[in-house]
C-alpha cells in the first residue's frame, strides 16, 4: 500500500481558530507514520495546469493561484488562503493524479492520500467548504482521461454531502458518485431525488444517527449499487467527521464503523477493479478522533 503526501500541505493556514487546521494532517502523519511506517511512502507531486482544468475554469484556477498577497484571502465566508496555500493546493491535487497512476501502472493496487486542504466541496468555478481545488474530482477525471476508463467510483462517506465532486460529474456517466451524509447540514444539497445522468447516489442520515442506522443504509441501498456499477478504479472521499466526537455535525458513528465500511469497498474492488483503490482524506475535526479514524481505514485498506 502506498501514502502520498507533502509537507507543503502542513504550511495552508487559513488563519487562527479555522477548524481546517494544519494539526489535522500533522496528527494523521504521525499516527501513520507511527503505526505504518513500513507502506510505501511517496512525495507528493505537483497537479499540472492540464489536470486541474479538466474540472475546473481558469478563473478559478487563477483564483486559487494567486501568491501576491500577505496575510489571509478569502474565497468564501469559510475558506481561506495564504501565500502557502497555493502550493499545498497543487500538491493535494497532484497525490490524486500520482495515485491513480500508481494503482493502475504498478504493482500495489491500492492508495491513501493523506493531505490538505480537502477537496469535495469545491466546484468547478468555486472553492467552498474549506476546499480550494477537488482534489479527488482531478483524479477521478485523469483516470478516465489518460488510463481510459469508463466507470470509476467515487465513494463519500464524509458527514458533508459532496456537492463539488457531484455537480462536476452530474452528466458524466463515466463517474458514479455515491454519498451519505447527515440530512440538514452543510451544504444543503445531496437529496436522494439529484440522480444525474443515473449516475449519483444520495442517502441522507437524520441527525443522531449511529452505526446501525449507516451500517443498515450502506449495506442495503449504497453498496449493492456500487457492485452493479462494477467499477474498474474505486476513490473514497474519506472524511472522519461523521465521528461521534466531530465538534461539526451530530452523527454518532464510531471508529469500528469506518473500517467496517473501508472493508467493505476493498471487497467490491478486489472483485471488479483488480483491488485498485485511491483514498484521499477529507473532512474530521476532531484531532482524536481523526487519528483514530485514518489510523483505522488504513488498516483495513492493507
Amino acid at each position: 500500500m502506498i501514502i502520498l503526501t507533502h509537507p507543503a500541505c502542513l504550511a495552508h493556514d487559513p488563519g487562527p481558530e479555522h477548524p481546517e487546521r494544519p494539526a489535522r494532517l500533522e496528527v494523521v502523519l504521525e499516527t501513520l507514520r507511527r503505526e505504518h511506517g513500513d507502506l510505501d511512502w511517496r512525495e507528493a507531486p505537483a497537479a499540472k495546469l492540464g489536470d486541474l482544468r479538466r474540472v475546473h475554469s481558469q478563473e478559478h484556477v487563477d483564483a486559487v493561484m494567486q501568491q501576491d498577497f500577505s496575510g489571509f484571502r478569502m474565497l468564501d465566508p469559510d475558506t481561506v488562503i495564504c501565500p502557502q496555500s497555493r502550493a499545498a493546493a497543487l500538491r493535494a491535487a497532484g497525490a490524486a493524479v500520482a495515485a491513480v497512476d500508481a494503482v493502475m501502472d504498478g504493482p500495489d493496487p491500492i492508495a491513501f492520500c493523506a493531505v490538505r486542504p480537502p477537496g469535495h466541496h469545491a466546484t468547478a468555478s468555486s472553492a467552498m467548504g474549506f476546499c480550494l481545488l477537488n482534489n479527488i474530482a482531478i483524479g477521478a477525471a485523469y483516470a478516465c482521461a489518460q488510463h481510459r476508463l469508463e466507470r470509476v467510483a467515487v465513494v463519500d462517506f464524509d458527514v458533508h454531502h459532496g456537492n463539488g465532486t457531484q455537480a462536476i460529474f452530474f452528466e458524466d456517466p463515466r463517474v458514479a458518485y455515491f454519498s451519505s451524509h447527515e440530512s440538514g447540514l452543510y451544504p444543503y444539497s445531496g437529496a436522494p431525488s439529484e440522480r444525474g445522468a443515473g449516475n449519483v447516489m444520495n442517502a441522507l442520515l437524520p441527525p443522531g444517527s449511529g452505526s446501525f442506522v449507516f451500517r443498515n443504509l450502506w449495506e442495503d441501498q449504497m453498496l449493492p449499487a456500487i457492485e452493479a456499477f462494477r467499477p474498474q478504479l474505486l476513490m473514497i472521499s474519506a472524511g472522519f467527521d461523521a465521528h461521534m466526537r466531530d465538534p461539526l455535525a451530530d452523527l454518532m458513528l464510531e471508529t469500528e464503523d469506518f473500517a467496517w465500511i473501508t472493508g467493505r469497498l476493498r471487497a467490491i474492488a478486489e472483485r471488479h477493479a483488480s483491488g485498485r483503490i485511491v483514498s484521499m482524506l477529507e473532512g474530521g475535526y476532531d484531532l482524536e478522533a481523526l487519528r483514530e479514524c485514518s489510523s483505522a481505514h488504513v488498516a483495513a485498506l492493507r
